[in-house]
């Protein structure tokens, strides 16, 4: 078959079938997938393990599911579904609302540790109905700030990355804690002499690590996720002249 007859290999590039068992739908089977990513991580999602959760075959799931692929596009739109698209802003501070969903990106990710990784992997996952429901959001938050169309589609792009890039090692963080069975605090102070005899030779990350001991690690992630998009809206608002 010719390359350009080949089909897209997407769940969102070709007709839904609808066949649905009463038990068992689409929708039913993508609860559970978020579910199992959620509690056992990325790598514990087949579908023998998701069809014993739910009680039914493999066969029963690709039914709904051609393949592992198209259900881990509609997982990751699945939870792009919980991120609210607020109304429009009549103050016009476009900055206050892009801020009101990068917080909103990074709590999801945080929620759901596996969705970082899984966006950068995707393919056509964008074309899901809750993924363009938010990127027209903020396409549209840009371009009434006064971006040119092309140049709000790069400045999302540039939101979303920093969002994206810092929030994958926080939830990488918080799922090696998970873990462990301890506290983030707990399993700080376990770390901290080892950290600290490492940097003994190094002043600078010695000073910092001192004034870091016995912080909130919490409001201290917090605090550099809100700086690092603070200065990406600097360097964005500075387009605007």
């Amino acid at each position: 078959m010719p390359a350009d007859e080949q089909p897209i290999p997407s769940v969102w590039a070709r007709p839904r079938k609808e066949r649905e068992q009463p038990a068992l739908s689409r929708e039913h089977i993508v609860a559970e997938a978020v579910r199992l990513l959620d509690e056992e991580g990325v790598e514990a999602l087949s579908m023998r393990r998701l069809g014993s959760r739910l009680s039914a075959g493999a066969t029963s799931l690709y039914r709904h599911v051609a393949s592992k692929d198209e259900l881990f596009e509609l997982a990751v739109d699945e939870v792009y579904g919980e991120l609210p698209v607020p109304a429009p802003d009549d103050t016009g501070d476009w900055r206050a609302s892009v801020v009101h969903v990068a917080r909103g990106l990074r709590a999801t990710i945080l929620r759901h540790p596996w969705l970082a990784a899984k966006l950068g992997e995707m393919g056509l996952a964008y074309l899901g109905p809750n993924m363009l429901r938010q990127s027209e959001h903020l396409l549209g938050l840009f371009e009434s700030a006064g971006f040119p169309l092309d140049e709000a589609d790069q400045a999302v792009n540039t939101v979303i990355a920093y969002v994206l890039g810092i929030s994958t090692s926080e939830a990488a963080w918080l799922s090696m804690v998970a873990r462990s069975g301890q506290s983030e605090q707990e399993w700080l102070e376990r770390l901290w002499p080892a950290a600290e005899q490492a940097v003994q030779d190094y002043p600078r990350l010695r000073a910092r690590y001192a004034a870091q001991r016995g912080g909130d690690a919490t409001k201290s992630n917090e605090d550099s996720f809100e700086y690092g998009l603070q200065r990406v809206l600097d360097g964005l608002q500075s387009r605007l002249g």
